[in-house]
């Protein structure tokens, strides 16, 4: 089997397990990170083969981000399970931060020392998908939000990098990001009903 083949593969199998864990994190469902976790592991592979270098920094990220959000959505921080809240003005404070910093170090990095064609491009990507994945693992609704602006952005990176599957998946994860945005605000509306009653 050839390089771009075995890639195509790698793709479908890492795509079948991201599924699994987006349609699981929608449900709110705290093993979608298991299945987060092969799929990042995956995608690791791949985009190295695709010299797609800040997004490889990213899964590593977001293999740290997995394991740090299996534990949080389990223990919280009163060990008991986290609940899905609105994140606050600190916590927005810090995700505009990750989007700033990471943006700029990572444009920095892949301009100035990798043979990335596409630096900023896949600098802005990441930055907000960091954003988003930190506010996954504290379980904030807006996670959502800054992971569909990294999606939308990404969709043509990918495509312009013939990455076709993961593509497609990306504009999947787009659509599932909203319904789960919609699924977990009526979780917290719900939520709020049960303590007002």
């Amino acid at each position: 089997m050839d390089l771009f083949s075995q890639i195509v593969v790698m793709q479908w199998l890492g795509t079948a397990f991201g599924v699994v864990q987006v349609l699981m994190a929608r449900q709110n469902n705290v093993h979608n990170y298991l299945f987060g976790i092969v799929a990042i592991l995956i995608s690791i592979y791949v985009l190295y083969q695709s010299q797609l270098y800040a997004d490889i920094l990213l899964n590593l990220y977001y293999l740290v981000m997995s394991i740090y959000g299996w534990f949080y959505w389990k223990m919280g921080k009163q060990k008991q399970e986290a609940p899905i809240a609105y994140a606050n003005r600190r916590e927005h404070g810090v995700a505009a931060g990750i989007v700033l910093g990471c943006f700029i170090l990572m444009a920095y990095w892949l301009g100035q020392h990798t043979d990335s064609d596409v630096p900023y491009w896949d600098a802005v990507v990441v930055a907000f998908a960091w954003a988003g994945m930190w506010l996954m693992a504290k379980r904030k609704i807006e996670n959502w939000v800054y992971l569909n602006i990294s999606n939308l952005i990404s969709v043509p990176l990918l495509i312009y990098k013939e990455l076709y599957i993961y593509a497609g998946l990306t504009a999947f994860l787009f659509t599932v990001a909203i319904s789960g945005y919609i699924k977990w605000k009526r979780i917290i509306d719900n939520e709020r009903n049960k303590a007002y009653a």
